[in-house]
């Protein structure tokens, strides 16, 4: 009788162990499992001690509280002391303290919606084109991409100095096995510029220019019921005394209104913006005082690399692209025409764009129509956009070689002269 009974008892003893590591093992009322977390490191998903409840201060009227202030040490059973806060006599920066948001004088109930060199749009160039009330054309101007195929406005052995400028960004330009994307990209775009330059004896338009870097900009319109700014610091700009020609003409331009923008509902059109409500209200500045004798913006000049504390992605380099071109080509309609929504400019603004990440070029050709940005429908602005251009397929520093076999030589391979003809093309625009 007591063995059947000892074996009844142990069986039921081993079932129950079992179901209960059953349900421990999903997440049932054994040890708790530990939360998982796939979007960061391990290091920022450990569990903080909990935070200890502060003690609610007691004030009775008439009746004055006993602290070890005068005892200089903690003493048990007495109350915490509270000192005044210690002002100093100076303004130490090190130890400035900003007041809260909505005692500070630039503070709005209206929120504003900025943009900065930083954002990394969710919709990347279909968001900018609703942002700016922009029409996307593909490719470049067909004026532009002919004109740079005269011989007259090539440079004196074009292809070979191209391709001595690609060496020397990749290859010479170091002491490293290899350079990082950061310094080659930069390289090579002062290169090709320095070549590009060399065009000055015949067309004299050229010395009328001017680079500038870490400039900022500001520019501020209404985009429905939305308030917008852009502001930051983009890349290199290169500035020219006189504007840019139109590329389209009226006609072309009155046609836009005919165009519809494209949405991307439910996505808000202000998503990854940066909401703001301490702002200036009309901030408008192309970054250069009033009497500087460069004021029209020529071409903006974007390295992919740049910051390192700010990767984008090709679309949303893109779109950072087109929103300050944008900015430059709006800041300068302010200043010529005012602040108040103009349907259609007197003489539009064309300003360009190019980013490259030093093998791939993107060309961006903008043109201001009006500012009157708040409703979809009338004259919108227009933009040429040549996307992933490549320069040249591989620059090995080493040969690629897979099972015995060299699929990439060393050195420079797959040249395309047709992209470094549309970088010419921008950069003898105005000079023709």
């Amino acid at each position: 009788m007591f063995p059947e009974t000892s074996r009844c008892f142990g069986a039921a003893q081993t079932a129950f162990l079992k179901e209960l590591s059953r349900s421990s093992a999903h997440g049932g009322a054994g040890r708790p499992q530990a939360r998982r977390h796939f979007g960061v490191s391990r290091r920022l998903t450990g569990r903080a001690p909990p935070a200890r409840p502060s003690r609610e201060r007691v004030t009775i009227p008439g009746l004055e509280t006993v602290t070890y202030a005068e005892r200089m040490h903690y003493v048990p059973g007495l109350a915490k002391p509270v000192h005044t806060k210690w002002e100093r006599g100076y303004k130490d920066p090190r130890y400035y303290e900003s007041p809260p948001a909505h005692h500070m004088p630039l503070y709005k109930e209206t929120p504003c919606y900025v943009y900065n060199q930083r954002t990394s749009a969710l919709e990347g160039v279909r968001q900018a084109l609703w942002l700016t009330k922009t029409k996307l054309t593909a490719g470049l101007p067909p004026q532009l991409v002919s004109a740079a195929e005269s011989p007259a406005n090539q440079i004196p052995n074009q292809d070979e100095r191209v391709q001595n400028a690609i060496k020397h960004a990749r290859f010479w330009d170091t002491t490293e096995e290899r350079p990082d994307k950061a310094k080659y990209s930069n390289t090579l775009f002062l290169n090709l510029s320095h070549l590009c330059a060399t065009l000055q004896s015949s067309h004299p338009a050229v010395g009328r220019r001017l680079f500038a870097e870490k400039y900022s900009l500001a520019a501020t319109w209404r985009r429905g019921e939305d308030l917008f700014q852009i502001r930051g610091q983009n890349g290199s700009l290169h500035s020219c005394m006189d504007p840019l020609p139109v590329v389209s003409g009226k006609q072309e331009v009155a046609d836009t209104a005919d165009h519809i923008l494209e949405t991307f509902y439910p996505v808000a059109p202000t998503i990854d913006l940066q909401k703001v409500n301490v702002y200036k209200d009309g901030a408008n500045s192309s970054g250069f005082l009033d009497d500087y004798p460069y004021p029209h913006a020529h071409t903006l000049y974007f390295l992919e690399g740049a910051n390192p504390r700010c990767k984008l992605r090709p679309e949303q380099f893109r779109a950072s692209m087109l929103m300050f071109s944008f900015g430059n080509a709006l800041a300068r309609a302010h200043k010529l025409y005012g602040t108040q929504p103009q349907r259609m400019l007197d003489c539009p603004i064309t300003v360009q764009a190019v980013g490259t990440n030093g093998r791939i070029f993107q060309f961006l050709v903008f043109q201001l129509n009006t500012t009157d940005l708040s409703g979809d429908d009338g004259i919108k602005n227009q933009v040429w956009l040549d996307e992933d251009v490549e320069l040249y397929d591989f620059a090995k520093v080493r040969p690629l070689i897979k099972k015995k076999q060299v699929k990439v030589p060393a050195g420079l391979a797959g040249y395309k002269p047709e992209t470094f003809s549309k970088f010419l093309a921008l950069y003898l625009n105005g000079a023709l």
